[in-house]
Formats: C-alpha cells, sequence, structure tokens
C-alpha cells in the first residue's frame, strides 16, 4: 500500500468501496467480504472491520488490520489506531503512536494529538503545543478549547487580542475598509473566552464588530443572545440581521418557551421585508410542520414560489416535497403543470425529476419510468441516476443495474448498490475498483497570470 494512493482515493471515494457501500456488505451479512477487502488496502473496509472486531472484543485482530496501512505512514491510519487504543484504555500508546505526526506539522494530527492530551488531563502541555500556530484558525479553535480545562482562558484571550490588534487593510484602495485578520476568527474565538469568563458586555461588543456574522447558519451572537436570555435585544438584532439567522434563533427561542405564535410572527415579520422571505420561508415552514400545520407551511412555500422569480429549483423542490409529505401529490403535480405551461410547455430535467415521486405516491409508478425515459434528457447520465431508483422502486433491480451500466464512467457507487442488492458481490467490487486516472496538476512556477487557466 501507498500513502498518496490510500490519501487519494479516501479523499475522492474513486477506486474504492465507500463507506456506505461497505455498511451495506455488513448489513446484508458479507462480512467475509469486508473482512478480505481489508486484507486488499480498501481503507473502508479496514476501518469498519476493525472497528466491529473492537466491539467483539477482540482487540489484537483488530489493530492488526490496521498495522500496514500505519506502516505507510498515512495520518487518517495512525488516527484510526490512536483512536482505538484510546478506547480500550491504551492512552500512552495512542500518545505514542500520534506524537510524531503532530510535531511534524500535520494540523490535522496536531489538533487530534491536541485534544488527545486535553482529554486526559495534559491540557496545558495541548495548549503550549497550540500557541505558535495562533494564525491558523483550525488551531486556534482547538487552542480555546483546551484553554478551558486547562485554566488558562486570560492567556488564550491576550493571544487572539494581539492578533485583532494586529490586523491589516485587506488591500491597498483607501475606500476599502476590509481588514486581512489571521485567524480569521479572532473575533469570534476571543468573544467566546469573555463569555466564558463571564465577561459578556464585553463579548457582545466584540461580535457587534464582525465582518461576517454568519457561519454554517448559525450566527453567534444570536446564540450569545438566547444562551443569557436576552431576548429584548436579540429580537431587535434579528430586525437587522439580513441573512435571516438571528430571527431563527429568535424564532426558536420563543417556541422552546412554548410561544409558537411568537416565533410564527417573528418570521413572517421578517419575511414581509424587501426578500425577507427567501431567507426565511424554509425553517417556518419546517416550524409549522413541526406543529402539525402542515397547509400553512404549503401555502408559505406555494406564494413564495408564485412570486416573480420565485420559481428557484430549491423552491419547487420544497414545495413538492411538502405536497408528497401530507398526502397532496396531485397538487403538487398541478403545480408542476402550471409552472410548465408557464414556460411554453418546455420542463428540464431539474424540474421535470420533481414529478417522479409525486407519480408514484399517485401509484402512476410505471408512466413516471416511461416518462422519464422519453424526456428529452432522459439517456443522459444524471437522468440514469432518477431512473434507476424509479426500477428499483418498482422491484426491477435487474433494469436499475443495466440502466447505469449505460453510463459506465458515471454513477459508479450506485451501481454497485445495485449489484449488490442483486447478490452480484464481485461485480460490485470489480466497478468500485476501477482505477479513475487523476487529475493532472500544473506546476507553479511562482508567476501570477491574467489567462486562464489562472
Amino acid at each position: 500500500m501507498d500513502a498518496a494512493d490510500l490519501d487519494y482515493r479516501a479523499r475522492t471515494l474513486t477506486g474504492c468501496i465507500p463507506p456506505l457501500l461497505v455498511a451495506r456488505l455488513l448489513e446484508l451479512g458479507h462480512e467475509r467480504e469486508v473482512e478480505f477487502q481489508a486484507g486488499r488496502g480498501e481503507w473502508f473496509c479496514a476501518l469498519e472491520w476493525a472497528r466491529l472486531l473492537g466491539d467483539r472484543g477482540q482487540r489484537e485482530r483488530a489493530l492488526d488490520v490496521l498495522a500496514p496501512y500505519v506502516a505507510t505512514n498515512w495520518w487518517p491510519a495512525a488516527r484510526a489506531r490512536a483512536e482505538l487504543l484510546e478506547g480500550y484504555g491504551r492512552v500512552e500508546e495512542a500518545i505514542t503512536l500520534s506524537r510524531p505526526y503532530a510535531e511534524a506539522g500535520d494540523r490535522l494530527a496536531l489538533v487530534f494529538f491536541a485534544r488527545l492530551l486535553a482529554r486526559h488531563g495534559r491540557s496545558g502541555e495541548a495548549f503550549m503545543l497550540l500557541r505558535a500556530g495562533i494564525q491558523d484558525w483550525f488551531l486556534a479553535e482547538c487552542l480555546v478549547d483546551v484553554a478551558e480545562a486547562a485554566g488558562l482562558d486570560e492567556e488564550a484571550a491576550a493571544l487572539l487580542a494581539a492578533r485583532v490588534e494586529a490586523a491589516v487593510p485587506a488591500c491597498d484602495d483607501p475606500d476599502c475598509d476590509n481588514l486581512r485578520l489571521e485567524p480569521f476568527n479572532a473575533v469570534a474565538l476571543l468573544a467566546a473566552v469573555r463569555e466564558r469568563q463571564g465577561r459578556i458586555e464585553e463579548a457582545i461588543a466584540l461580535l457587534h464588530t464582525r465582518g461576517s456574522t454568519s457561519v454554517n447558519g448559525r450566527d453567534q451572537l444570536a446564540d450569545l443572545l438566547a444562551r443569557h436570555d436576552r431576548v429584548a435585544e436579540l429580537r431587535a438584532y434579528a430586525a437587522s440581521e439580513y441573512h435571516g439567522h438571528a430571527v431563527e434563533r429568535l424564532a426558536e427561542v420563543l417556541d422552546e418557551r412554548g410561544d409558537v405564535e411568537g416565533a410564527i410572527a417573528a418570521y413572517r415579520t421578517f419575511g414581509a421585508t424587501p426578500d425577507g422571505m427567501w431567507h426565511v420561508a424554509v425553517p417556518l415552514s419546517q416550524l409549522l410542520v413541526r406543529r402539525g400545520r402542515g397547509d400553512e407551511a404549503i401555502e408559505v412555500m406555494r406564494v413564495l414560489a408564485e412570486r416573480p422569480g420565485g420559481a428557484e429549483d430549491w423552491i419547487v423542490h420544497t414545495l413538492c416535497t411538502l405536497y408528497a409529505d401530507h398526502g397532496r401529490a396531485q397538487d403538487g403535480l398541478a403545480h408542476l403543470d402550471a409552472l410548465k405551461a408557464r414556460r411554453g410547455g418546455e420542463e428540464d430535467w431539474d424540474f421535470f425529476r420533481m414529478r417522479l415521486p409525486l407519480m408514484a405516491d399517485c401509484g402512476l409508478l410505471d408512466e413516471a419510468i416511461e416518462q422519464a425515459r422519453a424526456h428529452p434528457e432522459g439517456d443522459t447520465w444524471y437522468a440514469a441516476w432518477a431512473l434507476s431508483d424509479l426500477l428499483a422502486e418498482a422491484g426491477r433491480t435487474e433494469e436499475a443495474a443495466a440502466v447505469l451500466e449505460q453510463h459506465p464512467t458515471f454513477n459508479r457507487s450506485l451501481r454497485a448498490e445495485r449489484l449488490i442488492d442483486l447478490g452480484r458481490i464481485e461485480d460490485a467490487v470489480r466497478v468500485l475498483q476501477q482505477p479513475r486516472t487523476k487529475p493532472t496538476t500544473l506546476s507553479w512556477d511562482g508567476a501570477y497570470s491574467t489567462e486562464p487557466p489562472f
């Protein structure tokens, strides 16, 4: 085995048996195949087989499964072995195994190692390892986490405050007020430390200075205000925050308190602002569904979809899913018919495929299959995925697999899944292990260019 090859296949899920299909093999009782492939360089088989052996008390066998992978010096394999060792109570062995990777500068290894130390009473050591990498957002985030257990919150705050003060203009344009901050999350992390220290006003003031307010759909300031029961401030902030994440947190707080109408009203008030409903229609509809008000949820999405420019695929898809989930598949089809008519009788695949589950719910599964085959895009690789699903739902698994075989360079994972369901394990593995050409990475000579490829 080769570390570079293992890494490429694991990152891209190409030329290997991916985790979902390893789980599928085990679910269907093909343990021996998973064990066999684990010994032939299939990393995800090895990982799952080792965990399974460990759960059965066969710990040394589990460690032996990973040994050839660890021998390549590939960090994910070493990490997996370290996790097993820690789980077996052999913490010092886990630390000894992980340390060289962390000291070599692998940031993923360093964070893992620091958290491992912190979990076992060595938070101070973890903090000292991380502080030199404070410019890296990933390391800084870990440093803040271990600082609390180490009793070093003030030291962490000082490091972060220095980074905030060291921010420089992002460009030479005198009209640009953006700053280059390293790490980019220094303000957020400093605010987290201040909140932890009980210095809530400082944390709030810091968060009001952020250039970007939301990360992964969450707003740290909104979450802080909610945690400290400062609902009036949260309401005021929600009224001014553009993305709708603050009003979503406000609605969550009100809903948790039993004020469902207040939560709905918060969403509707925000939705009445220009473009507001684009941001909150989905969480509002989800709230209504949770409270058993599915028809109202459908109406929220229907009104949005029928606005000028509202027939975006994600909006229509959400609406059709709501129709299907609430036994109104015919209404969903009617909506798609009206949309198709407005577009001169044309229906791109992205919208046509929304018909298929609705037709199946109406007992029109065979008709859905025929219409999918007849669609102008019905012979494409992306249509094959949906058509295969329909055929499998109809119990026509052989046909479902055959459809995918028409596009051998696409949909390999789904094709293998169909073959596994048919009991054709060797064929499935052969499909997955077909090597793919790695993309060529051009070497950079250090000069920038204004001509493509950039």
